[in-house]
């Protein structure tokens, strides 16, 4: 697959897979100077980079696992939903979950980016559902072992 890619600022860096098996490509963060973002605050923070997703499927914006666990940093919304319509610039809400303010440097890479196919179905209203045996159980129903 070929997504036509439009590099917004000269600085931007296309997106990269850090190995041959990766399913998210590195977004990479576009800045003029490092950038701190104190503990609970979130940065919207520019990639420089739009890109044409094909019809029928989504790109997902997810945290780096390095970059969330090491140092607190993580997609505000925890995962961006960027749809095959849209045109406009990537850009991460990027939200300190730690106690310590965190910097990110121009061009860390900031969240990976995956792209999958989705679904779109037909939302029908129907007097009941069909039966299964979990039912209507919900949050922690299924046990924790």
């Amino acid at each position: 697959m070929k997504i036509s890619l439009q590099k917004l600022h000269p600085q931007a860096v296309i997106p990269t897979f850090g190995s041959e098996q990766a399913a998210g490509a590195d977004l990479y963060a576009l800045l003029d100077e490092p950038a701190t973002i104190q503990p609970g605050e979130t940065l919207l923070i520019k990639t420089g980079v739009a890109m044409a997703i094909p019809d029928g499927y989504v790109g997902l914006i997810f945290a780096r696992s390095g970059l969330a666990s090491k140092r607190g940093l993580a997609p505000a919304n925890k995962v961006g939903v960027i749809d095959s319509d849209y045109r406009g610039e990537l850009m991460v809400a990027l939200h300190n979950h730690s106690a310590q303010p965190q910097t990110v440097e121009p061009k860390e890479r900031i969240a990976q980016l995956a792209i999958l196919p989705y679904l779109h179905p037909t939302f029908e209203v129907a007097e009941s559902l069909d039966e299964t045996k979990r039912g209507d159980g919900g949050f922690g129903s299924t046990g924790t072992k």
